[in-house]
């Protein structure tokens, strides 16, 4: 395992940790594709953002990764090659690199193994896969090896992954197809229905981002937003508020509290009295939301917290998990 790359390969975002070097990479999990004649890739990560409905006909900007899974193995497969590729250009010594890469628990057989063969055949070897919840608790610094029990909400960009941990095993889970695409398209919807005007994804995310909450606050913040009228078919401008996202968000957020409350439902009492006194921990992308805090807590009634790197969690947990498996190779070598 000396020469590694975790890989936390979300439907939004794509992070490379590799081991020694902490994350060397973070690009958006996007692909541009020249669909006219021969199919091509033209673009991947960042570049390929950029022409997110701006791009012609012959082109379609795709995200490969979708709730989680692959939707597009082919894509997939040079999009992995890309960011491997990238990520090796930092490290003379990292050719064909061993890789971790993080699942959703909710995966099937056939889409891990999907993964897995896309992996390998975009130049890694030894490809070991992670549960994301796993990798996201480690990621936040939580002791999941402790005869404790812990919890961790990570709220990724197409799934959501609730896990009662304890004794470096899932005690309990739910994994919700529900993230932060989800949330963007909710706030694409609602801006249609009140005002009659079509946003883009772009600018679902860009609200979300900088009104964005999930928790009536004392100040209304607003933003203006360009779209295009329903109606007259011309661009025009209309005022978003908070108050506007934290209704537009209500159904999601609902989802996830329940997928919550489920996980505690099935955590055995002894290790739910851990959960009640050391509380829950939130990660990932959709973490940063105004209000999450508090309305997880009075919906669940324990500690709630965010981790202090929420978007790194899962792909600094696989990093940590690559050591512990170089630990565990190199004990079993001297017991040989």
């Amino acid at each position: 395992m000396g020469r590694a790359l975790a890989i936390d390969m979300g439907t939004a975002n794509t992070l490379v940790y590799m081991r020694g070097r902490g994350i060397v990479l973070r690009e958006p999990t996007v692909v541009a594709v020249r669909t006219k004649g021969r199919r091509e890739v033209i673009a991947v990560g960042e570049q390929a953002k950029n022409m997110l409905g701006r791009a012609p006909g012959e082109i379609s900007v795709v995200r490969p990764m979708r709730e989680g899974v692959i939707a597009d193995y082919d894509v997939t497969e040079v999009m992995l090659r890309y960011f491997i590729k990238k990520a090796a250009s930092r490290s003379t010594s990292l050719v064909n690199p061993r890789v971790v890469i993080t699942v959703p628990c909710g995966t099937t057989a056939v889409e891990r193994r999907a993964v897995e063969e896309a992996a390998r055949n975009a130049g890694g070897r030894d490809v070991t896969l992670v549960d994301e919840p796993v990798a996201a608790a480690v990621g936040a610094g939580l002791d999941i090896e402790a005869p404790l029990g812990c919890m961790i909400v990570d709220i990724g960009g197409g799934t959501t992954e609730v896990a009662a941990l304890s004794l470096g095993g899932i005690v309990a889970y739910r994994s919700l197809r529900v993230g932060g695409s989800h949330l963007d398209e909710a706030i694409m919807e609602y801006v249609r229905k009140k005002h009659n005007v079509m946003i883009g994804e772009r600018t679902a995310e860009e609200l979300k981002i900088k009104v964005g909450c999930v928790y009536p606050q004392p100040e209304e913040t607003r933003m203006a937003v360009r779209g295009r009228d329903l109606f007259g078919g011309l661009p025009t401008l209309v005022e978003v508020t908070s108050s506007d996202i934290c209704q537009a968000l209500k159904e999601p957020m609902q989802a996830i509290v329940a997928a919550v409350r489920q996980t505690l439902e099935q955590t055995p009492p002894e290790l739910s009295g851990d959960i009640m006194q050391n509380g829950l921990v939130i990660s990932g992308g959709s973490a940063g939301l105004v209000g999450l805090e508090v309305l997880m807590k009075e919906a669940v009634r324990i500690p709630v917290s965010i981790a202090d790197t929420p978007q790194e969690c899962v792909a600094l947990g696989a990093g940590l998990l690559i050591d512990s498996m170089l630990h565990n190779y190199r004990a079993q070598r001297r017991q040989m």
